[in-house]
């Protein structure tokens, strides 16, 4: 040990990868014992972790990550000082925690990778985190406790069994990001539009069919990621636009330019038909269509070639195509007027 603390500085003491489970820093100086801010002993075999590491009075920074912990000592809550600690990949559940877990000043906390079925009450009193990772485990619910967590910043909860959203995360007033990628959810509650300071959603492979109209009122939402969704795979599908046909184009000229026409200039079939043109849906547009109408959605996404405008219904030349910005278009109709466009141009679906 004393060529290690040689080869490195008091603030960082770095274990990864070595064999560490009968490890003791009992024989550690109480000077290396105080200077130390930052252990890593990653990729190890440690089973359990040391109780001699509240020995280490200063400690701010502990990654305990890729071994095989079940538990946490009941010393872990004497680091009155640690602020980040990160345990991915390891054995650890809802009772592998000290009862005073809820204690420490942690503004870090990675459980990711572990076996939790539920977000655990001592986690829940943590005043100080700003950022919680339990991606990768076995949570099937977000309690509505979650908004204890008034400083969070970051919650990624992908990769779980969770098949609903309570509305009480909606109360956390710093939030950021927030990832619940690769789940079951369902539905999204309008009351997110109360997170205020949200720039990144992370929806995508979930089993959602429809998202509330609120979620545009979310001023500082940059990334929305709904791919693999069904409401993605139904508008795609619903999207897929065949060109009218030469006979509906001459007749959208003939209308449009309000040409006149009788039955004595052209054979009765075409007369029916001109006959039969609706107008466009679109306030925005006073054009005709016969057969060739496509509705969309008019939240603006971008995923590589699609941009689509919801309600907009596709039906002549003055009617923009998926791809363009035409102003004339329905997207940029009396409702996304309050939506500036730059705020949506990272909704992902591909």
């Amino acid at each position: 040990m004393e060529a290690f603390e040689a080869a490195y500085g008091g603030d960082v003491m770095d274990l990864s990868r070595l064999n560490l489970d009968n490890l003791s820093f009992d024989n550690l100086s109480d000077k290396r014992k105080k200077e130390t801010r930052q252990i890593l002993m990653c990729y190890n075999r440690l089973t359990v972790l040391s109780e001699s590491i509240s020995l280490f009075e200063n400690l701010e920074f502990l990654d305990i990550s890729c071994n095989a912990l079940g538990a946490l000592c009941d010393d872990i809550t004497r680091l009155t000082k640690l602020r980040t600690l990160i345990a991915k990949n390891n054995r650890l559940d809802e009772f592998s925690l000290p009862k005073d877990f809820g204690s420490l000043q942690l503004e870090v906390l990675n459980f990711s990778g572990n076996r939790f079925e539920e977000i655990p009450a001592q986690v829940l009193q943590l005043q100080r985190l700003q950022s919680l990772s339990l991606g990768g485990n076995r949570l099937k619910t977000i309690p509505a406790e979650i908004d204890n967590l008034t400083s969070l910043e970051l919650l990624y909860l992908g990769g779980n069994l969770i098949s609903s959203i309570p509305m009480e995360l909606a109360n956390l007033p710093y939030l950021s990001y927030l990832v619940l990628c690769d789940n079951r959810i369902q539905s999204v509650p309008p009351q997110l539009n109360r997170l205020h300071t949200l720039r990144s959603l992370s929806l995508h492979n979930n089993l959602l069919t429809y998202l509330p109209r609120e979620i545009l009122s979310l001023v500082e939402l940059h990334e929305l990621s709904l791919r693999g969704n069904p409401l993605v795979v139904r508008f795609v599908k619903d999207m897929t636009y065949d060109p009218p046909s030469l006979l509906e184009l001459a007749g959208r000229a003939i209308k449009n330019s309000n040409l006149t026409y009788s039955a004595r200039d052209l054979p009765q079939h075409l007369v029916t038909y001109l006959d039969l043109a609706s107008k466009c849906p679109n306030p925005k547009c006073a054009g005709v269509y016969f057969d060739s109408c496509v509705r969309h959605i008019k939240f603006v996404d971008f995923c590589g070639k699609y941009r689509l405008p919801l309600m907009h219904y596709l039906c002549s030349p003055e009617c923009t195509s998926p791809c363009s910005s035409n102003p004339q278009s329905d997207a940029d109709s009396e409702d996304e007027h309050s939506v500036p466009a730059d705020r949506l141009q990272r909704v992902l679906l591909g």
